[in-house]
């Protein structure tokens, strides 16, 4: 489905598509569609050759709704080794999600050998045109929706992200930084669903992916009084190439029970 995307760009902005709303409410956005907006806005306003996009962090403070939406951005720093720039997301008149994106000049490595995680991540199936995902848990395998995962072992995810924006390809950057906005889905999923709502994603790249599906796992939980950490590895075909992390707040009133849902094209994005 070539022509799903999240947004189409209208006047001096966008407008959200069916494929931008989120489970957590009938007027919500979900995570992806604002992390790949903000990420590919900043990739193309302050984007340099020399410089790698090396950590993304977008704070969602405010539920994204269905309306008209503006971005704005603000160069931190222009340095010779280091650019930073922030994006606020705009709708009617307030910031309702704020991105940092630091980039660093690309060099050569420095001497000796460093400690490495040996994490890998199980061979996915094949992608077969579906624009669906493939979601993953060591108790259940693979298959193409959440609801056979509704478990408390260690829950993965494999997709290449629908456009962010109607008849434009997403960049590498763009792919993992959507891809990456699921660290909440494979962390804070359990066997009642998912009851964690994430106010943030943090994503560090050590590289950009090579290939159009990533792979996403999750590497820690941790949760207490309501609040939840969850931890993340991002991979390609050539191996793990990046973190990301949530923190995420209790909303037991909109907990998504996935075996009560039917899936398919218009439920791209699980939260």
């Amino acid at each position: 489905m070539a022509d799903a995307a999240h947004f189409t760009v209208v006047d001096d902005g966008f407008r959200p598509t069916r494929f931008a709303q989120s489970h957590w409410g009938d007027d919500h956005l979900n995570g992806p569609a604002i992390v790949g907006l903000v990420a590919r806005h900043l990739q193309l306003e302050c984007g340099a050759t020399d410089f790698h996009p090396a950590r993304l962090t977008v704070d969602l403070f405010r539920a994204a709704r269905n309306v008209h939406t503006t971005l704005e951005v603000t160069v931190i720093r222009a340095g010779r080794r280091v650019h930073s720039a922030q994006c606020d997301v705009v709708q009617e008149g307030r910031a309702v999600a704020r991105a940092t994106l630091v980039q660093y000049r690309r060099s050569a490595p420095p001497p000796g050998r460093l400690w490495h995680s040996d994490n890998s991540f199980p061979e996915p199936p094949p992608p077969d045109g579906s624009v669906l995902p493939f979601v993953g848990s060591d108790a259940a395998g693979w298959t193409r929706s959440p609801a056979g995962h509704q478990n408390n072992s260690r829950k993965r995810f494999f997709n290449d992200g629908i456009r962010v924006v109607d008849g434009e390809a997403n960049s590498p950057f763009v792919r993992a930084a959507m891809v990456a906005e699921a660290t909440s889905l494979v962390t804070n999923l359990g066997t009642a669903g998912v009851g964690y709502i994430n106010g943030d994603l943090t994503v560090a790249l050590s590289r950009l992916p090579v290939d159009e599906w990533i792979g996403i796992q999750a590497d820690s939980h941790h949760a207490a009084d309501g609040i939840a950490v969850g931890t993340a590895t991002l991979f390609d075909g050539q191996g793990a190439f990046g973190s990301a992390m949530t923190t995420a707040i209790a909303n037991p009133a909109a907990q998504i029970d996935f075996s009560t849902r039917e899936f398919g094209v218009s439920d791209l994005n699980y939260e």
